[in-house]
């Protein structure tokens, strides 16, 4: 009885050997293994910590340590209105303190650009209205579109939201661009904002508030920020006034 059983037993081990499918050894041929195809993952969006900015963002310091641009032109950030503001004081080599404030619903930003065709791959700072509370972007913006990257050194984030006011203060590393040892902290210099989806954190397209009609150099408080929008409604006005004048002689000439 013991052998039949053992016999039994064999031929059950033997049967099994026969419906298992052995891994091939690193010598094996792979033609009839079937390779799962590489997975690319998209990583989750990371933000710089912000924290709670507890006083109003001031313009005192302007022509004196900071560099200032603002719409309306000389508005006060501090008071309560639509004023579009930046300030930017050098603090170490490419290392400057900012401030902005700003009006939206979804997020206001400041750009920097080494051309006067802003847009191309330009460096973007973004304040973002999370519910009621800013949550803080860098960005790339190319041919209208900001991606997110996160990727620019920033730090000492502040942010605070009232109602539509939106104000943040941070201290950003910018690019340089020369091929030189040399630093240049000179940008054409952009505030905008847009709307904003804090359950995707997409950002839609940037409405231009101000860019400056020339480059600046950051470094320098003195620089006055000439704002190259608001050019194009004064020559539009020019040109109305000039075709009433014609029409006006030319109905006094009948």
């Amino acid at each position: 009885m013991f052998a039949v059983v053992m016999a039994m037993a064999h031929m059950a081990m033997g049967a099994e050997a026969q419906n298992t499918t052995m891994a091939p050894n690193s010598n094996a041929t792979m033609s009839n293994v079937t390779m799962a195809p590489n997975v690319t993952m998209t990583p989750n969006v990371t933000t710089a910590p912000v924290t709670a900015l507890t006083v109003n963002i001031s313009m005192a310091e302007c022509k004196k340590s900071q560099l200032c641009a603002a719409k309306p032109p000389d508005c006060d950030p501090a008071v309560a209105g639509s004023c579009f503001f930046v300030s930017i004081k050098k603090s170490l080599g490419q290392i400057f303190f900012f401030q902005l404030r700003g009006v939206s619903s979804g997020y206001i930003a400041v750009g920097l650009s080494k051309t006067s065709t802003q847009g191309q791959n330009d460096t973007t700072y973004v304040c973002a209205n999370s519910n009621r509370k800013v949550k803080f972007f860098t960005a790339l913006l190319d041919k209208g579109v900001l991606t997110i990257n996160n990727k620019l050194h920033v730090e000492s984030v502040n942010g605070s939201v009232n109602n539509q006011i939106i104000q943040c203060t941070f201290s950003a590393t910018v690019p340089n661009a020369t091929a030189t040892r040399s630093i240049d902290t000179s940008f054409y210099l952009s505030i905008s904002n847009g709307t904003f989806n804090s359950v995707t954190d997409t950002l839609g397209s940037p409405q231009a508030i101000l860019n400056s009609d020339k480059a600046v150099d950051l470094a320098d408080p003195n620089t006055t920020v000439l704002n190259s929008l608001n050019s194009a409604p004064s020559a539009f006005c020019l040109s109305q006034a000039l075709l009433i004048l014609i029409g006006v002689l030319g109905m006094m000439m009948l």
